[in-house]
């Protein structure tokens, strides 16, 4: 065949414009290379498992699509429209897994590039230079130009990152997909190393296929709805095969640079500046399948994965530590301490002390293991009673090396297992528990009727009453850390805060033995955004706060949600809104001398806050992140940014550099007085763009219309989470509709319109080019939602969309979207001076124009099944239409590379 490597290999000239001749241009050959390999092997499992005729009808639909790109005015879209009603369901299936199945080893292809990349600069690059271009290192030279060494030692020390993972939504691949990725991309690497030929190499292809044969049969459809358990095990994977090795390396690439002069031998001064949180587990706001067992279990999980890696740890770099006491004696703090441990486990100690007869720092790290070994069996009389009380043992060894002179030993291993064991406790993250403030009000309403232990209380109040419960025995038996935080949805009240606190009294039997709680208010839509620094002054006089703030040193979280903001008035709007937010809590947080953390809400998706995550912490009002930050990570995103090693290093290290230099006073006086400077432009966006957005979806039948052009109803079908798609109502309102089907039908649909929509006519209404050219160059806020939008726009397309559309009865409306997205296109190119969407983004730029067309052989095959139901087909069609529906979005989200 001229096969599927061709996406991006020799052929694309056969029919290219000029963006498409680039775009394969740039590729670089090694990622080339690999792309035409992972193709070629897949088209000999095409061949093998369903036969030449398979690979021509995948053929003649890749030709066509890439040839409607190349030559629009062909008529090649409606001919590939024709070949794919021709395919028998069957057929149509086939062509889909194969599209899907190429968009996922394009996707493990290029990840893996950039890994390559990485290596090669540091391969190619002194220690020194390398170091001096990393995030980290230059975020630090920049700190210290402006603030002086002092200065910037203090803000380092108090640089905190708090990434949470959340489980909504969850990867649309299954985790056996994701396996099968990983398993292919070790087998892509081993091809990098020269040593591999002749027979070997050849071992290696015939593995590779056997792995994608294995790809191309396995279901991409999950057959039941994952469980919330089966979502906390997920993201136990990248804590097990990632982030329980990258944390400590980020500290020591972080110390090695700090301290330069002396690295290795120095006391280290890097912080361990990650703190993991999980909403896994926790979060049952609308979610009926979290409950108070479900909580506890997850705590229970977690904590078991931390500790039996800890306890791994301990036992490798014990069994290393073989110091003879005649060359590294022991102080006498740690002889204190093996006689501790030998009054509190005489046999243990007897053992291990017989087979390291003359080497103290080694027996008493091997009994820390055993005591691990304990503390996770939960056997009391060996246990460590809490993470610190580990920590004081690890820090007496370190401290016996430093003074016997072993300094290099005593912050090698040992200070990667000290930072491990002060990033992740006993807990592994910090499990967070949110509930809606509606649920509250309703609960103890019944209180009030019932009592608290009436047997008039409804399940769902019993089970309000009971996540407190959970909260309390999860801090007795893992520690405070564990879960204190209780965040309250759709907060419009300080009485919707203080709610939780009457709650808990209620469910402990008084407020002296309520467990210790953080409320955490989350300002959802565009009223409560505005209402937040009032709420927030009102809240902080509750009597039970003012003791929670002096025990915290005046330390509060204020969570804020990009979802329900964007789809209330629209994504300029809510752009706006919550930068003046984050602007007025932080003046407000100032003012009442409370250290504040925003909690940013953000998904993966354009239209729920997504984007660079550095270029967002930059563009912030000055002392709204004062070196601290943190956010949701949702579904694809975490796999996308924490799943390999070298990546997820660099993520941590670029957020981290970009929220230490948001608190340089020069960023913030840019950030603060481009705002100021283009307020004018901000209140036309601000009110032409709302009124843009509500002329659509304010539109009399606007939400039976949406269902109806986009996949909306059918996403519900899909077992992406544990998580219901809805509220309780139904497609008639949008209220109740969660923003994240929201955001992916859009996407689905190809219009990506949650990302985008108002812009264009907002950006007409204010008409000065110059002054928006000036507003792209000058301020931070709007440049990065130019550029946002510019990469949403650009996995649009306009013959796709037009067909979604068509599935609806509205021309008005479907001409009221292609309109705007046309004008938010010119707009967007006019501003930035460009001629095509993301023509000098040479990675992102490449990758979707070489996509694109493949994203629409399946978007045709969706707008088949769409067509279908919508028209009513025969009942027994009906599951077969749905599940090839359900397999193009798998492909789609695979070959967008978001899910939304």
């Amino acid at each position: 065949m001229t096969d599927l490597q061709n996406a991006s290999s020799n052929d694309l000239h056969e029919a290219t414009p000029d963006d498409r001749d680039d775009a394969r241009d740039e590729m670089p050959e090694k990622l080339r290379a690999d792309v035409r390999l992972l193709g070629d092997l897949l088209g000999t499992i095409l061949r093998e498992a369903g036969g030449p005729d398979l690979l021509d009808d995948v053929e003649r639909l890749r030709g066509l699509v890439i040839k409607a790109r190349t030559s629009p005015e062909s008529g090649a879209i409606d001919e590939a429209e024709t070949l794919v009603d021709t395919f028998s369901p069957e057929r149509a299936e086939e062509v889909a897994r194969a599209f899907s199945c190429y968009f996922h080893l394009v996707n493990l292809a290029e990840e893996h590039h950039r890994v390559r990349v990485v290596h090669q600069h540091e391969a190619e690059v002194s220690p020194a230079e390398a170091q001096a271009q990393d995030y980290l290192p230059d975020a630090l030279n920049r700190l210290e130009a402006e603030l002086g060494p002092d200065e910037t030692r203090r803000r380092l020390a108090g640089l905190e990152f708090r990434p949470v993972f959340t489980a909504h939504p969850t990867e649309a691949r299954r985790r056996a997909i994701a396996a099968s990725i990983r398993r292919i991309t070790t087998l892509l690497a081993a091809r990098d190393d020269s040593s591999l030929a002749g027979v070997s190499r050849l071992e290696n292809t015939d593995q590779l296929l056997a792995e994608i044969d294995g790809l191309w049969r396995t279901s991409p459809l999950r057959t039941t709805k994952p469980s919330p358990l089966d979502e906390v095990r997920t993201a136990m994977g990248v804590f097990d095969e990632t982030l329980f090795r990258v944390l400590p390396e980020v500290y020591r690439r972080l110390d090695s640079w700090v301290n330069r002069d002396e690295p290795g031998i120095s006391t280290p001064v890097a912080p361990p500046f990650v703190r993991l949180g999980t909403w896994i587990g926790g979060d049952r706001d609308g979610n009926p399948n979290v409950t108070a067992s479900i909580t506890r279990t997850a705590a229970a999980i977690a904590s078991e994965h931390v500790l039996i890696a800890l306890e791994n740890v301990a036992e490798r770099v014990g069994r290393t530590m073989t110091l003879d006491a005649t060359t590294t004696p022991a102080s006498e703090a740690l002889d204190q301490l093996w006689l501790a441990q030998r009054q509190l486990a005489p046999e243990i100690t007897a053992d291990i002390s017989s087979r390291s007869p003359n080497e103290p720092h080694r027996r008493t790290l091997l009994v820390v293991a055993e005591r691990l070994r304990a503390t996770r069996r939960r056997d009391a009389d060996l246990a460590y009673p809490t993470a610190e009380d580990l920590l004081a043992d690890l820090q007496t060894i370190q401290d016996s090396l430093v003074a016997a002179g072993a300094r290099r030993v005593a912050y090698s291993d040992l200070q990667k297992f000290i930072w491990q064991v002060q990033t992740f406790g006993f807990h592994l993250a910090e499990l967070e528990v949110r509930q809606h403030s509606q649920v509250h009000r309703e609960t103890l309403a019944e209180i009030a009727e019932h009592g608290a232990d009436g047997p008039g209380l409804s399940e769902r109040a019993v089970e309000v009453l009971d996540t407190f419960r959970a909260i309390a025995a999860i801090q007795k038996r893992h520690g405070v850390a564990a879960a204190r935080r209780y965040v309250v949805s759709f907060t419009t009240s300080a009485e919707d805060l203080g709610n939780v606190y009457t709650l808990a009294a209620h469910a402990l039997g008084g407020p002296e033995h309520t467990p210790v709680l953080d409320v955490v208010p989350l300002f959802e839509t565009f009223a409560d955004l505005q209402a937040a620094p009032g709420v927030l002054a009102e809240y902080v006089e509750n009597p039970l706060v003012v003791e929670r703030l002096a025990a915290t040193d005046r330390r509060l979280e204020v969570m804020l949600g990009y979802s329900d903001s964007s789809k209330d008035v629209g994504p300029v709007s809510a752009t706006l809104a919550l930068y003046e937010a984050q602007d007025k809590i932080a003046a407000w947080a100032q003012a009442a001398d409370v250290t504040l953390t925003l909690f940013h809400g953000r998904g993966g998706a354009l239209g729920r806050g997504g984007g660079p995550a550095n270029r967002a912490v930059l563009a912030q009002p000055p002392g709204s992140v004062d070196g601290r930050f943190k956010l949701t990570e949702q579904g694809e995103v975490i796999a996308a940014r924490y799943g390999d090693p070298t990546i997820a290093t660099r993520h941590i290290e670029q957020v981290a550099a970009a929220t230490l230099l948001q608190s340089m006073p020069s960023v913030g006086d840019r950030n603060a007085q481009a705002a100021e400077r283009f307020t004018d432009v901000a209140a036309t966006l601000d009110t032409v763009s709302r009124k843009r957005f509500f002329e659509l979806v304010h539109a009399e039948g606007f939400p039976a219309w949406f269902a109806q052009v986009t996949p909306q109803e059918e996403i519900g079908l899909l077992p992406l989470g544990s998580r219901p798609a809805k509220r309780g109502l139904s497609v008639n309102s949008l209220d109740d509709l969660r923003a994240i089907p929201w955001v992916f039908a859009w996407t689905q649909a190809r219009i990506n319109l949650t990302g985008w929509f108002g812009l264009g006519t907002a950006l007409a209404a204010v008409g000065d080019l110059d002054e928006l050219k000036t507003a792209y160059e000058q301020w931070p806020l709007f440049s990065t939602m130019i550029d946002n939008v510019e990469m949403s726009l650009a996995k649009t397309d306009v013959r796709i969309a037009e067909r979604y559309l068509a599935l609806g009865d509205r021309d008005d409306l479907a001409t009221l979207v292609l309109d705007e997205m046309a004008v938010t296109r010119e707009w967007v190119l006019k501003i930035t001076g460009k001629t095509t969407m993301l023509g000098n983004l040479h990675v992102l730029g490449r990758a979707v124009q070489l996509r694109s067309p493949y994203v629409d052989a399946l978007s045709l095959i969706q707008l088949r099944a769409l067509r279908a139901l919508r028209k009513g087909a025969p009942e027994d069609q009906v599951p077969q239409l749905q599940r090839l529906l359900l397999l193009s979005v798998n492909g789609i989200a695979a070959g967008l590379q978001n899910t939304g």
